[in-house]
């Protein structure tokens, strides 16, 4: 009976398998550089071998928690929440986005897109993998795309996804941490002859914040 009742609270999106919570600064993106919110959810399917938090993968690591106490936290400390993970729309958004708002609070999202969208969001920050692509649904509400560049392919696989995405979205590059020094030239020069492109940098990577 128990476990049907936490399959039941997790499938409404009343209770979400929280990784971790913290208020910082935005590090990268258009909203960088902003004080926000961060709620790290559990579980990811995606597996990026460059990925920072492989600890998010295993959602049976961090515990069902209640929305109703995660947007009591955030909303004691900030304006802005940005939901993340692992990845979060591997869960039902609407009902976290939906009290976060009641508590007034702009709702952001991070996201590799891999499923369909749930929630209310403010803004969306659409960062697609080769190994699971982005759905329609997200495609068409991101408001700004932004692709790691590993490698010169990557650059390709950019071109790709900025056809897929509204034509409002923004378009991001940012280095991958570890190839930033071989990279990161690359980079400036294709947005020199591609002004369409911006870059994006990890600055909470130079801050030394999390």
């Amino acid at each position: 009976m128990m476990d049907e009742q936490k399959n039941v609270a997790l499938k409404k999106g009343y209770k979400l398998p929280l990784m971790e919570e913290f208020y910082t600064i935005q590090g990268e993106g258009f909203y960088s550089g902003n004080a926000a919110y961060f709620i790290r959810l559990g579980g990811c399917d995606v597996g990026c071998h460059w990925c920072d938090v492989k600890e998010s993968w295993d959602a049976e690591l961090h515990p069902l928690t209640k929305v109703e106490d995660i947007v009591a936290r955030a909303s004691a400390e900030a304006k802005l929440a940005v939901i993340t993970g692992g990845e979060p729309l591997m869960y039902n958004l609407d009902y976290l986005t939906s009290e976060l708002k009641k508590a007034g609070m702009q709702t952001n999202m991070e996201t590799s897109g891999a499923y369909e969208l749930s929630g209310d969001f403010d803004w969306i920050c659409l960062s697609p993998k080769k190994a699971k692509l982005p759905t329609q649904s997200v495609y068409n509400a991101a408001n700004e795309l932004k692709v790691i560049i590993y490698n010169k392919h990557d650059f390709i696989f950019a071109e790709e996804q900025a056809a897929k995405v509204n034509k409002n979205a923004l378009l991001l590059l940012q280095t991958e941490w570890g190839k930033r020094q071989e990279m990161m030239p690359l980079i400036i020069e294709y947005v020199k002859r591609n002004p369409q492109w911006k870059i994006s940098l990890q600055t909470h990577k130079f801050l030394d914040i999390p």
